[in-house]
């Protein structure tokens, strides 16, 4: 197997990706005991990454996804079995499943993997591809402690963080090439409502139903399950829209907290991706003409709904444009977003999402929307310049974006820029990071830039 290169010409990427689920954890390895039952009380699981470079995929089927009181008594925190591909996430949390569950204190968390398949960049010959095979797992019962317990209660939501790293769980040979072996190796944490570890950063739903007076509206997230989502005057709404905007066909991506009292959730951000009830999400792969007023772009689809068009998760798909669609930046509500994000300033390596009619998505070489956003993402590469006193810094991002961003590219950072995972401040960046944000092209120079949301350290 191989891992990556970089290329500077268009390029088609093939692979298997799963929809939106749920991500899990572990290390080591145990038996779950009795299930526990009593007076019950909600939990969540939010789901985040640490990516490997040139890996685009890891689905699994989590069989169960347990927590363990100190007697060995269990409970499922998550619905069904679902086939989850823990490489969708890249520096972004969101919300991946709520249930109520007994009360009670819970000390470790047990997984249960089913089959697996691993997807990476091949670029051993000609252009490269991404390849996906069945992957070797080294253990699919897994156990790990909890530092601190998870604590069920009937006044509040309380849940998991499960952060998957990737780059520590695909194992590589000598020469560092992917083997197909994995070690499943998460960082697990219980998080409260209001803690960093908490907070949706991108919750894309179906809206079922809207509540005007009562300021709610109501949406269909993982595995079927209902959410009502709460707004108020301080609600940021994207591209000048409102509550009244919505209707039983939109869909929307929300950002905000659950709520202590109820477990509903409260936004502080909103944006309808979709008034046609249909949208794709994913990276922009190529963009036609490469300089001017783009006709059309190539997408590789990460998320989609609904399923039954013509387009593949996967896969690639060719948008359409006319020039009549509506360009927007997701949490950006000044004039800036139509200057920084349009059809002529479209870049390879962006993370879009697009929404439309169904029926224009019939066919994945000819899709035709009406809206088309640009979202934050996770950009992994390593320095190639110190960080100045202005807030910048210069980074080579590597992997999938890699090759569809093969220049090297100036990271702004700002009062709102947060530095996580080992980095507490702009001046101790440094070596192997990811920056989460806005990958656009400066509309001056002409130059790709990052505007960074997140800047984290990558061990």
């Amino acid at each position: 197997m191989s891992s990556l290169s970089s290329v500077s010409r268009r390029t088609y990427l093939l692979s298997t990706l799963t929809a939106l689920s749920l991500l899990a954890a572990g290390c080591g390895s145990g038996s779950v005991g009795t299930t526990a039952t009593g007076t019950p009380g909600p939990s969540f699981v939010i789901g985040t990454d640490a990516p490997m470079s040139s890996v685009t995929s890891f689905a699994v089927v989590v069989n169960s996804l347990d927590a363990i009181d100190a007697n060995g008594k269990s409970v499922s925190l998550v619905s069904g079995t679902p086939t989850v591909d823990f490489a969708r996430f890249n520096g972004l949390q969101t919300l991946m499943d709520m249930n109520d569950v007994p009360v009670g204190t819970y000390t470790s968390v047990q997984i249960t993997l089913g089959a697996a398949t691993l997807g990476y960049l091949n670029t051993s010959s000609g252009a490269p591809t991404i390849v996906s095979e069945p992957a070797t797992l080294t253990s699919s019962t897994i156990t790990i402690p909890l530092a601190s317990p998870l604590v069920i209660n009937q006044t509040q939501p309380v849940g998991l963080r499960l952060d998957l790293n990737l780059r520590k769980s695909i194992l590589v040979d000598g020469s560092g090439q992917i083997t197909g072996q994995v070690t499943p190796t998460f960082n697990i944490a219980a998080v409260a409502i209001g803690d960093d570890g908490a907070y949706l950063d991108e919750f894309d739903a179906a809206v079922v139903s809207v509540n005007t007076t009562a300021q709610t509206f109501v949406v269909q997230g993982p595995h079927g399950r209902q959410f009502t989502v709460n707004v108020t005057g301080n609600t940021a709404w994207d591209n000048s829209e409102s509550l009244s905007s919505l209707t039983t066909s939109s869909i929307v991506s929300v950002s905000g907290t659950l709520d202590k009292a109820d477990a509903t959730i409260d936004a502080d951000e909103v944006a309808i991706v979709s008034q046609n009830g249909f949208y794709a999400t994913g990276q922009v792969t190529y963009v036609t003409p490469a300089t001017g007023t783009a006709t059309s772009f190539d997408l590789y689809v990460r998320g989609l709904l609904p399923t039954t068009t013509g387009l593949t998760l996967g896969q690639i798909a060719q948008v359409n444009l006319t020039g009549s669609e509506n360009f927007f930046i997701y949490r950006m509500h000044n004039t800036l977003t139509q200057f920084l994000f349009n059809s002529s300033n479209m870049l390879a390596g962006q993370d879009i999402v697009i929404g439309g009619p169904a029926t224009g998505a019939t066919n994945s070489q000819a899709v035709t929307v009406k809206r088309v956003a640009l979202r934050h993402w996770g950009f992994n590469g390593t320095l190639v310049t110190t960080p100045t006193v202005s807030g910048t810094f210069q980074m080579t991002i590597n992997g999938f974006a890699g090759l569809l961003v093969p220049q090297t590219v100036t990271v702004y950072t700002s009062s709102v820029t947060k530095f996580r995972n080992g980095f507490t401040a702009l001046a101790n960046v440094t070596g192997n990071v990811r920056v989460v944000g806005l990958l656009v092209k400066d509309p001056v120079s002409g130059n790709t830039v990052l505007l960074a949301h997140y800047v984290d350290l990558l061990n």
